[in-house]
């Protein structure tokens, strides 16, 4: 009895590196494997990040030394990804090493690239696509400039510094920051653990940057109500918050 052949898809990838000949070499080298299809290029994290939210790629071969947002914080970024995409760092230092497997890194080749690495590597990305971790928290690391909050297919980075303040809303977290409010399926404990020198809890739902708190004022009710430099109104704050923010007022 005959068996019927079955077509497999191939697996995508985008290449992010800030020099061209290297992206050339990649796809050069690529083009050799069998089941592999580059998507997208990207010269920067920055780009790669968008790229990914448009092409959803199986794996993102990224560099680490790129200008704006570098491929460590891009990698932390895309562990957030839905579905998230394997990542192989390709960089001409191999002191990054540490930094990229705490990245969650499936791969780390130095450059220039050997094909039988780049081989060996793709191998690993389809074991890891095989029982690919969905939703993972953002693993350990410095922390990230930039917040991301994906918009149909497409995505915002958003910079801390621009950041006003965070609020739980059910399973997202409200970004209010300088161009207005974007989601972020992210949880208010991890943001705070992440960005401890940036924010300040006032409330179990809210988290403030430090540099927008004015003052505390006391309402009639007995309330206490943060006063922003950038808020449309001012927000309250749980009693238990209270003597944490007097304390850093007086150091402002």
């Amino acid at each position: 009895m005959a068996t019927e052949s079955m077509s497999v898809a191939p697996m995508t990838v985008v290449i992010a590196d800030d020099e061209p000949l290297a992206r050339d070499r990649l796809r050069s080298l690529l083009r050799e494997q069998p089941g592999v299809e580059v998507v997208a290029e990207a010269g920067d994290g920055q780009h790669a990040l968008h790229a990914c939210a448009e092409h959803e790629p199986d794996l993102v071969l990224l560099d680490i030394a790129m200008p704006g947002i570098d491929g460590l914080e891009a990698a932390r970024h895309l562990a957030a990804f839905e579905p998230r995409p394997a990542v192989v760092f390709c960089t001409a230092y191999d002191a990054h090493a540490l930094s990229a497997f705490e990245a969650e890194a499936i791969d780390y080749l130095v450059k220039p690239v050997r094909p039988e690495r780049l081989a060996a590597a793709l191998e690993r990305v389809r074991t890891f696509a095989a029982g690919r971790g969905r939703n993972g928290p953002a693993p350990a690391g410095q922390r990230r400039s930039h917040l991301c909050a994906r918009l149909r297919g497409s995505l915002r980075l958003i910079p801390i510094e621009d950041v006003h303040y965070l609020q739980a809303e059910e399973k997202y977290v409200v970004v209010h920051h300088a161009r207005g409010e974007d989601l972020i399926e992210e949880s208010l404990k991890s943001l705070e653990e992440e960005f401890a020198e940036c924010f300040i809890r006032i409330h179990r739902n809210c988290l403030v940057a430090r540099h927008e708190i004015v003052e505390l004022k006391r309402c009639p009710d007995g309330h206490v109500h943060a006063v922003l430099r950038h808020g449309k109104q001012p927000l309250e704050v749980s009693r238990r918050c209270v003597a944490g923010l007097r304390e850093m007022l007086k150091h402002l």
